[in-house]
């Protein structure tokens, strides 16, 4: 463990660029608590969810009645706890298993979490179910059962799971002890914009072209439409590799995304945002967010890199990850120096280095 951290360390030491603050002399902060050792981290016993290892079944209270959503646990850390929301919306957990390679060898407990209508957990038929606030709602009562405090809970969004992190945390930051908004813009507008007047354009015309014509026609379930998406857009913006190529979580988790979720909210696809969520901006409100916050940007992502470093700027405590050979799924694309990122920011926060 110790040589995967250092070499974490000096990774995350040319890619980290933290924001200006005050050059005030504050108190020193007390020591980190020491890691768990190996056989510290993987003991469960007197765990409530030992017997279904790590599993658990939490009712959600809705206004259209009680369902059940899905999180597994993986580790035993009583001072750093990462609950991970996945995109789409209606995406689901499982391109996060890239995190069993990284965050055990960190110590880091941490929550897999199908949100509402996802794969694992429940998919009530009911569009009034899909809104903003009620998500938010939904994530706070997850964080309350799994017992996640001020004291160890770090709050990972990823795509549509960092809006929904920007959310939560400028309604309950009071429960964070810190914040990662992976690659996700706090505008939707924003983002439409990227998309349209930068890398739209760099599609051939005639390609741009039939795309348009089948979003025009709402002819999203033509075979046609994902077979020019796929090699002409995702490959470039989303997960720059062959499609052939993609991690099997990655195929996984596209095939079982929820339509029903997706749609109405996102759009048909990653060309930008035409769902409930096409107005969507709290870039005027990021000032609010006062906990430590990593936000992390792709050269080749959908969204904008700039756009996110600025992001960082307006943060009271915000830092920058850029990565220089990444899209969309930057855990991915760049792995080594976004899992370095993530742990360095999670090991500064925890030694009051932000």
């Amino acid at each position: 463990m110790t040589s995967q951290r250092a070499r974490h360390a000096v990774l995350a030491s040319v890619l980290l660029h933290g924001c200006a603050g005050s050059s005030a002399p504050v108190a020193a902060p007390p020591p980190p608590a020491p890691a768990p050792t190996a056989s510290e981290y993987f003991d469960s016993s007197g765990r409530s969810d030992a017997y279904s290892g790590g599993v658990r079944q939490i009712p959600i209270d809705t206004p259209k009645g009680r369902f059940m959503v899905w999180t597994k646990r993986t580790g035993n850390n009583p001072t750093t706890k990462v609950l991970l929301l996945h995109g789409g919306p209606g995406a689901t957990h499982e391109y996060f298993e890239v995190f069993d390679s990284y965050f055990p060898g960190a110590s880091i407990e941490y929550y897999f979490y199908d949100q509402l209508g996802s794969h694992y957990s429940d998919h009530p038929d009911d569009p009034s179910l899909w809104e903003l606030p009620r998500f938010v709602d939904e994530l706070e009562q997850v964080r309350v059962a799994l017992n996640l405090t001020r004291d160890n809970f770090y709050l990972l969004g990823h795509s549509w799971g960092g809006i929904l992190a920007m959310e939560y945390a400028l309604t309950y930051q009071q429960n964070i002890e810190g914040l990662i908004i992976s690659n996700m813009m706090s505008s939707a507008p924003a983002y439409n914009k990227y998309a349209h007047e930068v890398l739209m354009p760099q599609l051939d015309p005639a390609v741009l072209a039939e795309i348009q014509r089948l979003e025009a026609a709402e002819d999203y379930q033509n075979p046609r439409y994902m077979g020019l998406l796929l090699p002409n857009y995702y490959v470039q913006h989303i997960l720059r590799r062959p499609v052939e190529e993609w991690p099997e979580p990655v195929t996984r988790a596209f095939g079982h995304i929820n339509p029903a979720v997706y749609i109405p909210m996102q759009g048909p696809s990653e060309m930008g945002l035409s769902g409930k969520l096409e107005k969507w901006d709290r870039t005027a409100d990021l000032a609010k967010i006062e906990v430590p916050t990593l936000v992390i940007g792709g050269r080749y992502d959908t969204m904008d890199p700039a756009f996110m470093e600025s992001m960082s700027r307006s943060l009271k405590r915000g830092r920058y990850l850029y990565l220089r050979n990444s899209g969309h799924l930057a855990m991915y694309d760049d792995q080594e120096s976004y899992m370095a990122g993530v742990i360095q920011f999670v090991r500064d926060v925890e030694a009051g280095r932000l």
